[in-house]
């Protein structure tokens, strides 16, 4: 199919072709300042013409082991022409204005890809992709071991033609249409992950950090969280939380917002050292150490609303719900971490696996997990459709294992890999379901396949759920079974009051009978999907 143009030669040869030029961070830096908008923080803000990741028109290509399951027949049509497309795009590659930027994903001694971006600057203003990219990334260091990737942009390719073509195997992908930087740091991640797996390793959609806590017996406890989640879940709010942990000798550390490679050990691999948080409705009160990270002067802005004058709304979302900004880790001082790295669990009291989804019905605000109930909340990646992602959806349920839109290969491989690791260590990895939406809610379908609210949600709150981080990492939670999914749910929360989210005093019998049942059935079928799932991990979710 792609035997016109090895893909994997021609990123290796462009290069040094004498249409591109090199930029190093700095230099990328100044060329993209003269575009952005100064704000009041001294930081600048640049806006896009696409404002989301293209996964509708993403195509994986190559072997059986790497190619998607189901297309759309947009992206059949897509890979139907990848031969032709290729040709042109090499075509234009080696006439176009390119410049390049090297980074490296990763500081250990193991497993560090190093990746290359290509970007088409025709419309100069694009510099701001490898200038914000490369902010999130470390230096270029080859002598780490690691694998190369190269990612290629044509942002002026047709609007119509728009395509994100990847090639897993080769480590490269190619981005037609779009001048998101997202598509460069997920583009980069996904092909990262992918190699992660070849060597054993998994990569996962997860931020980590590292708690201390005293325990009831005044003992100090150090725990590792890895906390998977969706765009728009809270992953990144609790990643960058401390949770009030102010008792003597207590800290928090954060050390990874976005992907880690999960090894076997318990220990995860950090990829990044700037962070692409999304800054939708940023608050100082409830995201305190997040705010004072975004407001510092080195922070890049992506599609955030910045007025004329240069003061910054991000309650603002008229022009998107997706504003972005590049932070860098240094500033969580004195809760940064310093390391991207979770040591393994032998050097820990504990690794929490914490799975946070965002329903609004009758799922529990806490869940503590088994090992097969914990593997099938990761293969479940369960959430729910927002306003901003598809209206017309909004508040239907959406699925993805792992939460992880960026998984190339057998996705059940990954959830049988999490379960093995439950399994191996036992009671040092502990599972967990943390709900931030919230209970109540009763929607009504529309006649047009739409749906209304007919009753709010009653939602928790950010202090109430790290009131529920903190009470766990204490060990301050009485956990009794609950009588809907066999999971258990705590008695009470120190902080919280969890009782006004107990499903009996928001719906009679016959409701939660009728969600619950809706719920399970969802949940059946879905893992159904997954053939070579471990029985035990599609049990969890059986009546």
């Amino acid at each position: 199919m792609t035997d016109r143009v090895d893909v994997g030669e021609f990123a290796r040869q462009l290069y040094h072709h004498r249409n591109v030029t090199y930029l190093s961070a700095s230099q990328a830096r100044e060329m993209a300042r003269p575009f952005g908008q100064l704000t009041e923080f001294g930081n600048l803000n640049f806006h896009s013409n696409v404002r989301n990741r293209s996964a509708g028109l993403t195509v994986y290509i190559g072997s059986e082991k790497v190619r998607q399951s189901s297309l759309t027949p947009r992206q059949q049509a897509i890979l139907d022409s990848v031969s032709d497309t290729l040709v042109k795009v090499r075509r234009y590659l080696e006439r176009a204005p390119i410049v390049c930027t090297r980074r490296t994903m990763g500081d250990n001694s193991i497993f560090n890809p190093h990746c290359t971006v290509f970007v088409s600057t025709y419309a100069k203003d694009t510099v701001r992709i490898p200038y914000m990219w490369g902010e999130t990334l470390l230096d270029y260091r080859p002598q780490l071991a690691g694998p190369e990737l190269a990612l290629l942009y044509v942002p002026e390719w047709p609007e119509r033609e728009r395509q994100i073509l990847v090639f897993p195997e080769e480590g490269v992908t190619f981005v037609l249409g779009s001048d998101y930087v997202g598509e460069a740091k997920k583009g980069f991640l996904r092909m990262g992950m992918w190699f992660a797996k070849q060597e054993g390793m998994l990569g996962v959609h997860a931020g980590s950090k590292i708690v201390e806590a005293r325990a009831p017996e005044g003992k100090l406890r150090r725990y590792g969280m890895l906390l998977f989640g969706l765009s728009a879940t809270g992953k990144t709010t609790h990643s960058c939380h401390t949770h009030g942990l102010e008792d003597e000798g207590e800290s928090m550390e954060v050390v990874q917002d976005d992907v880690c490679f999960l090894r076997d050990d318990g220990s995860a691999l950090g990829t990044e050292r700037g962070f692409y948080l999304k800054t939708e409705g940023l608050d100082a009160h409830s995201q305190p150490l997040l705010y004072h990270t975004a407001i510092q002067a080195d922070t890049v802005f992506e599609n955030v609303m910045v007025d004329a004058e240069g003061h910054v709304d991000f309650q603002d979302e008229t022009i998107t719900s997706n504003g972005r900004g590049v932070v860098q880790m240094a500033h969580f001082a004195p809760h940064a971490a310093d390391t991207i790295n979770l040591p393994p669990v032998s050097e820990l009291d504990g690794l929490l696996l914490i799975f946070i989804t965002r329903r609004n019905t009758v799922v529990p605000v806490v869940s503590k997990l088994n090992a097969q109930e914990a593997a099938a909340a990761f293969m479940l990646g369960e959430s729910i459709e927002s306003s901003a992602g598809d209206p017309r959806r909004a508040g239907d349920s959406v699925r993805v294992v792992g939460t992880n839109p960026f998984i190339v290969g057998d996705q059940a491989d990954e959830g049988n890999w999490i379960y093995d690791l439950l399994q191996t260590h036992g009671d040092r990895v502990q599972g967990y379901l943390l709900n931030t939406g919230g209970v109540g809610e009763i929607r009504e379908k529309l006649p047009d396949g739409t749906s209304r609210v007919r009753r709010e949600v009653t939602r928790i709150q950010i202090p109430e759920t790290s009131a529920l981080f903190r009470a766990i990492v204490r060990g301050q939670v009485d956990w009794i079974d609950e009588p809907y999914f066999g999971t258990q749910v705590p008695t009470r929360i120190e902080g919280a009051d969890i009782q006004r989210f107990d499903i009996g005093s928001h719906y009679s019998q016959q409701e939660i009978d009728e969600y619950v049942g809706a719920l399970k059935r969802e949940r059946r079928e879905y893992l159904d999907r997954f053939p070579t799932l471990n029985p035990a991990v599609a049990r969890a979710v059986a009546d």
